[in-house]
């Protein structure tokens, strides 16, 4: 707490939505008498930029900031919710406010790169100085491809041995607490500006059909940390592939929401288990540990940072070109869960209800609407689990999707998950699907993963008509698949250099 205090700050908080592992929040209050914590909604611009984060994520978003804003008010401070762009609130407020320092996390993706830009150039011109931090990833992305001889490692083995060679990332800063707010201060005018007070779903023009199953902020984040981390022996046995894609409880941690919008710190959680390990004499190892999905994390961060037109096919170097069908019935039914396979379409539910679904179940649905079934492109997808997902991120997003369609990064392309035994492995009974999909309720066992081939007085006694009260199946999965196999199987046979970008031996 020795630093001068001189400043009159604008703390931009975007990822990082918490007090602990806050660099940037830190440096504000250590070095401000007055402190502007702000958060920009930019709906335009979010539009230009075709983000399309659905009512399920600004609800969580939203919790997030209502209780940012309360612990900041104990303090003596408040949250600025802007509404529209950053450039203009800031050429206006720099003036307003007497600003002379703006303070930030980093952010990675291109579009964040553009608006940060614009920002500092109009801070440089107005005699601003921007002070930045790195607090979203685990290392600072650069440095990683720096390591690497200038290129980002594409592929998880060669990902880790870069990561092996850095050592231990940094280890995170500490909570701001009473003693850092003590000497920032805000006028009482701007206290009581409501032209910044919380924005609302109304306001943004939607909706939530559901109620929350995950609550946003930081005090929950932590919680469910702590609660993740209570049991040892499952956290040094954790070998994620082993988890339930279709338990009703989550098998997981379900902290990857709070992760991407910055309630919970990555590197705490990182020292957290490392804290774990160190105290056991065997415990799992990247990729299935939890140390390994963080390092999975980084490794698509890294990857999307430095690789142009990540989230599309056309123009992106690691991404196999396709010749995806376009149907848009086909995926409407995927979207809406009316493919007419109960596991996939429970799922796609539990996905647009919750805004959360089992990894494992990730890859089901993926690869059905991509090279296992309906062969429509991953960019769909990846559109819309944007939208619905709560833990929506636009690098590990657009990874996945290329992944999961073989179209980079995976390329066992011959291993297709199937619709029907897929689900039955760990959920024989159905229960999953009668929870999600309450239409089928009543089907004995035997007819839960595959309702048509019910006899029709089966169906009758169910009280579900196949093609009535719950669709046909959209395709015939073994025809379907095995077309889609051979046509792949000719596209990397054709686009061998592509595939080897992301096999480990390409230029």
């Amino acid at each position: 707490m020795a630093n001068k205090v001189q400043h009159s700050t604008i703390h931009w908080f975007r990822k990082g939505l918490r007090f602990h592992d806050n660099p940037s929040l830190l440096h504000a209050l250590r070095t401000s008498h007055h402190v502007y914590p702000v958060y920009v909604v930019d709906q335009n611009w979010m539009r230009d930029h075709d983000i399309r984060y659905g009512a399920n994520w600004w609800r969580f978003v939203i919790q997030c900031l209502e209780e940012l804003d309360t612990r900041l008010r104990k303090y003596g401070l408040r949250l600025f919710v802007v509404r529209g762009s950053a450039e203009d609130f800031f050429k206006e407020h720099i003036r307003k406010w007497k600003i002379t320092q703006i303070t930030h996390d980093v952010d990675t993706e291109p579009f964040y790169l553009i608006r940060d830009v614009a920002v500092k150039k109009i801070a440089s011109d107005m005699g601003v100085e921007v002070v930045t931090h790195v607090a979203h990833t685990l290392y600072d992305i650069d440095r990683t491809v720096e390591r690497n001889g200038g290129t980002p490692p594409l592929t998880y083995r060669k990902f880790l041995k870069v990561y092996n060679e850095m050592g231990k990332p940094p280890k995170e800063k500490e909570t701001a607490t009473a003693e850092h707010f003590a000497n920032c201060t805000l006028p009482t005018e701007a206290l009581q500006d409501r032209n910044f007070d919380m924005v609302t779903l109304e306001e943004l023009g939607m909706k939530c059909d559901f109620p929350a199953k995950f609550v946003g902020g930081e005090t929950e984040a932590l919680r469910r940390l702590e609660k993740s981390l209570e049991d040892k022996d499952w956290v040094l046995k954790f070998e994620k592939p082993k988890t339930s894609p279709n338990s009703l409880l989550p098998s997981t941690t379900v902290l990857s929401p709070y992760l991407t919008v910055g309630c919970l710190s990555a590197r705490l959680f990182y020292h957290q288990l490392d804290k774990i390990y160190s105290k056991a004499k065997n415990h799992s190892q990247p990729p299935v540990s939890l140390h390994g999905q963080l390092i999975w994390r980084e490794f698509f961060y890294t990857a999307a940072a430095h690789t142009p037109n990540f989230n599309q096919m056309e123009g992106n170097r690691v991404c196999l070109q396709i010749p995806w069908k376009k149907n848009d019935e086909h995926l409407t039914r995927w979207r809406n869960a009316q493919t007419g396979f109960p596991w996939i379409d429970a799922v796609m539910t539990q996905l647009r209800t919750e805004g959360w679904i089992h990894h494992l179940a990730r890859h089901a649905v993926a690869c059905f609407l991509t090279r296992g079934d309906l062969w429509i492109s991953w960019e769909e997808g990846m559109k819309v689990f944007e939208e619905l997902l709560l833990d929506a991120d636009w690098s590990l997003n657009a990874g996945n999707w290329m992944w999961l369609s073989a179209s980079a990064f995976f390329h066992q392309y011959f291993r297709v998950y199937s619709p029907v035994v897929f689900g039955k492995k760990t959920d024989p009974k159905g229960t999953f699907i009668r929870h999600y999909l309450p239409v089928l309720k009543n089907f004995p066992k035997e007819y839960i993963y595959e309702p048509w081939k019910a006899p029709r007085n089966v169906q009758e006694k169910a009280g579900c008509i196949v093609g009535k009260d719950y669709p046909r199946p959209i395709v015939d999965h073994k025809e379907a698949s095995q077309r889609n196999l051979d046509i792949m199987r000719d596209v990397r046979k054709d686009q061998k250099e592509t595939a080897a970008v992301t096999l480990g031996y390409g230029k």
